[in-house]
């Protein structure tokens, strides 16, 4: 439900004030991978392709798909939203959460119909927000699981038994020669997707991403921004993901990432820090303090700003020069001082001069908290 202010109301199925599982900062190698997650496309067989549905073919596929994933029981609860009946506050909040993509809260307007919404949604998993399910997005089904830290065998077991339920009670639009069929040839075959969400400041600041970045795209992977596809990297987070599925199996591209690439890029920001504390501690520990001194005490922070400065706060706490602070609380405020989130905070529509305002004093709060 929403406020009169189209913020979400108190009986909203999310709890938007709470972490999400990529936030938590536990794991195995959490202080590099702040998250994990596995993604699968599926179709409806008998279905066109969503880009080339009819809004009547939209809303038979979503009416389809919602019977079959809530009588799965996939989870203890699972929310259901109607994306085409939410305002656009509540899309922002779950697309920053990570729960839905910037292309599924657009959607399409269809203008044959007087420009209406097509019929689109997303299920979530409440409380814990690990499992998402996008609806009529590029395909059919997006299967979508997070966890914090370096977990994606255990994402992979899981999304499959997820699949296993759905399939059970769906007709997947599969072939026998090519497997799974998908709206974008990459995704065609096994249909998953794996990516993590790296947090590589000492790479930037050495001037060595770009390494990374080369290195991946030899490798068939693809680097992106804090949004996933067509979004630029904030606070030095890149997603890494594998770009093609035809041809491999599941445990094939879960072993060439898990033993082959991440391990090196872990390594790699690791080294990077030991070196920038060995050979340039002071440059190393001026930005984190620096950081620390403009989030203390701004009265005005804008995103790109603010989540600068606390990648490089999480830095410090990472490279053990701010002893006895834990990351969860910094990895917390890099959701909170999103445009979304901020506004969910106060209450009300913000301009975006007033978002300043309001970031500032938010971070000033909660670090005041956090660093005693």
């Amino acid at each position: 439900m929403q406020d009169p202010a189209g913020m979400p109301g108190p009986n909203s199925p999310i709890d938007y004030h709470a972490p999400t599982p990529w936030l938590l900062g536990a794991g195995e190698a959490s202080d590099v991978v702040m998250s994990s997650r596995a993604r699968l496309a599926r179709n409806l067989a008998g279905f066109n392709f969503v880009n080339a549905a009819s809004r009547e073919d939209r809303r038979h596929a979503l009416a389809v798909c919602r019977q079959r994933i809530m009588d799965a029981h996939l989870a203890p609860r699972t929310a259901w939203i109607d994306l085409h009946e939410t305002n656009h506050t509540v899309r922002t909040l779950l697309v920053e959460r990570h729960l839905i993509s910037r292309q599924h809260a657009k959607g399409r307007i269809n203008r044959a119909e007087g420009g209406v919404d097509e019929p689109r949604a997303v299920a979530v998993s409440t409380p814990d927000e690990a499992l998402s399910i996008m609806v009529n997005e590029e395909d059919h089904l997006r299967i979508q699981l997070l966890g914090s830290g370096l977990c994606l065998a255990d994402l992979l077991r899981r999304i499959d038994e997820v699949d296993d339920r759905l399939e059970a009670g769906l007709d997947y639009a599969f072939s026998p020669r090519f497997g799974y069929l998908t709206a974008c040839p990459t995704n065609v075959g096994t249909g998953i997707r794996f990516g993590v969400m790296l947090h590589l400041p000492a790479l930037k600041i050495t001037g060595d991403i770009e390494k990374v970045k080369r290195a991946a795209g030899g490798m068939s992977l693809a680097v992106r921004g804090f949004y996933g596809e067509g979004s630029e990297a904030s606070a030095d987070l890149f997603q890494l993901s594998n770009q093609t599925t035809l041809g491999k199996s599941e445990p094939t591209i879960l072993r060439e990432l898990t033993e082959q690439v991440l391990p090196a890029v872990i390594g790699y920001e690791r080294t990077a820090r030991r070196k920038l504390a060995e050979h340039r501690g002071d440059v190393l520990a001026d930005k984190v303090h620096r950081a620390i001194g403009l989030l203390t005490h701004a009265r005005l922070l804008s995103t790109e700003e603010s989540m600068e400065h606390l990648s490089m706060l999480r830095l410090g706490i990472v490279s053990g020069l701010l002893p006895g602070l834990d990351q969860g609380p910094v990895n917390h405020l890099l959701l909170m001082v999103q445009p979304g989130h901020l506004q969910m905070l106060t209450g009300r529509v913000l301009s975006q001069g007033e978002r300043r305002v309001e970031r500032a004093k938010l971070v000033r709060d909660r670090l005041a908290g956090v660093l005693g």
